[in-house]
């Protein structure tokens, strides 16, 4: 078995800048959730930025609710949402607190003990065993966490789209807010 890639927890400083500038510097990462003593690694190569009130496709653009509450608190947290009433998709909170932004996990390459397809939220969130017990979960714990990937990581070329899926929000919808690796088999939409 091959030694384990030398990882480093990322610091709450890492979530707490420019939304856009954190969900390109995510491509690469690691996701690590411990399950029953298990970690499960995910390398994160497709994301969302999701820029605050202001931004029509977010959550928080409907103000602060019971469900976008974590979207409104600290960077550096989980916020997950249940959708079409059977998946659960993760998002990082970024920012300030207050600002309400967030980049959403949208596909993982599988790195140890991540079974199933993770390409797409909610894919991704099946495959690492993410739902409600995580949303709010800060992300500088032991047990859910965001780490880099170690001096090994190759160079990642970042390809810059729209959104998946908010057709709904006008001129938002067209903006260049999704962020992946070109050329990895695992990004959900290409």
């Amino acid at each position: 078995m091959a030694p384990r890639a030398t990882t480093r927890k990322l610091p709450r400083s890492f979530y707490d800048r420019d939304t856009v500038v954190v969900a390109q510097e995510l491509l690469g990462k690691h996701l690590v959730h411990v399950v029953g003593g298990v970690e499960r690694v995910g390398r994160i190569v497709e994301v969302e930025a999701y820029l605050g009130p202001h931004d029509l496709a977010a959550h928080s653009a409907k103000g602060l609710t019971e469900r976008t509450r974590v979207m409104f608190g600290p960077p550096g947290h989980a916020y997950l949402y249940f959708v079409y009433g059977m998946h659960w998709c993760m998002n990082v909170v970024t920012q300030a607190e207050g600002v309400a932004s967030a980049v959403l996990l949208r596909a993982l390459e599988p790195v140890r003990n991540v079974h199933g397809r993770t390409q797409g939220p909610a894919l991704l969130c099946k495959a690492m065993d993410l739902d409600r017990r995580c949303n709010g979960h800060d992300l500088l714990s032991d047990d859910l966490y965001v780490a880099s990937a170690g001096r090994e990581a190759p160079p990642i070329r970042v390809a810059r789209r729209p959104r998946i899926g908010v057709d709904y929000a006008g001129h938002w919808a067209r903006r260049l807010l999704r962020f992946y690796i070109r050329g990895n088999a695992y990004v959900s939409r290409p």
